[in-house]
């Protein structure tokens, strides 16, 4: 069946080869982006990454070209839904092992100190948030997605990615105005 030859005289498994090589590959780093945002770890995000793109392979044919990202996050979405409901928690796992490394191009260690209480504060206060928010906001303003990637990723509609970016980035403003990381007002809701 895969060796049949199509109207241009290649078999049919070396079209989808080809199509694999045209629409998924280039995608591989926006898949690992989304991934790792979704699962919060990274070797979870390879195996999400991994699976999506086996299914991807077996499903190439069948794709017609257009919207490939989408198609892609689809198929990422519906893998990693697939994965949770057959997954027990794992006590183990420890969703603060974010490491911080210093920016260490600037040589004033005062500055240092600074920016890493502003990144501890920062992770602290996206963590803080529900994770229907904390997913959009790393996947905008952490791993550059547009709003219609996100809401592509997550299946919800672009208002949503918009709403919730809004109310995430305003917690943590609040939370980093409350630590006196950043001048303002907290809002009083």
């Amino acid at each position: 069946m895969g060796s049949e030859p199509n109207i241009e005289g290649r078999s049919n498994a070396a079209a989808d080869h080809e199509a694999f090589e045209r629409y998924v590959v280039p995608e591989l780093p926006a898949l690992l982006r989304v991934a790792n945002s979704l699962t919060r770890n990274s070797h979870d995000a390879e195996d999400l990454v991994q699976d999506t793109i086996v299914r991807a392979f077996k499903a190439i044919s069948g794709f017609d070209g257009a919207h490939p990202r989408a198609w892609l996050f689809t198929i990422l979405r519906n893998t990693n839904i697939n994965r949770n409901r057959r997954r027990r928690p794992d006590i183990f796992d420890d969703p603060h092992d974010a490491e911080l490394v210093p920016e260490t191009r600037r040589s004033d260690p005062a500055e240092l100190a600074e920016q890493v209480a502003f990144r501890e504060a920062v992770i602290v206060a996206l963590a803080t948030l529900p994770d229907k928010m904390r997913v959009v906001v790393e996947l905008v303003d952490l791993e550059m997605c547009t709003y219609a990637e996100v809401a592509m990723a997550l299946d919800i509609p672009i208002g949503t990615v918009m709403s919730r970016l809004h109310r995430g980035r305003r917690h943590i403003k609040e939370q980093l105005i409350a630590n006196g990381l950043v001048l303002g007002k907290a809002s009083t809701r």
